[in-house]
């Protein structure tokens, strides 16, 4: 009898250690599942957003310089003591830019996913 219980006893201590064990490895799971799929999302968004902003960049780079030159070059307007002015200019429309992308930066919609 004493033997019947000490195998009963065994037998509940593993259907338990199991059921930890069991709970363990979808805690495990989980966790995986609710922080790496997010981060791996993450890291393609910031991989695509950030070769975009450099494209984007470079792009405005090359048109500033290009109006810039046009001004210095096609309008004699500015010759001689008014040789600022078409750095004035593009400066102008640079923080024109600036300010029209800055007020398009919206907090609420940053974490949100579109519709």
């Amino acid at each position: 009898m004493a033997e019947e219980t000490s195998r009963t006893s065994r037998s509940s201590v593993r259907r338990e250690s199991a059921g930890v064990g069991d709970i363990v490895d979808l805690v495990k799971d989980y966790a995986k599942q609710e922080t790496l799929g997010p981060l791996k999302g993450a890291g393609r968004w910031l991989a695509l957003g950030s070769a975009g902003a450099t494209f984007i960049g470079l792009g405005l780079v090359l048109v500033l310089l290009g109006i810039l030159r046009l001004l210095q070059t096609e309008l004699h307007a500015f010759d001689g003591g008014f040789s600022w002015v078409p750095y004035v200019i593009v400066l102008a429309l640079c923080l024109g830019m600036a300010w029209v992308a800055l007020s398009r930066v919206k907090k609420a919609t940053l974490g949100k996913e579109p519709n």
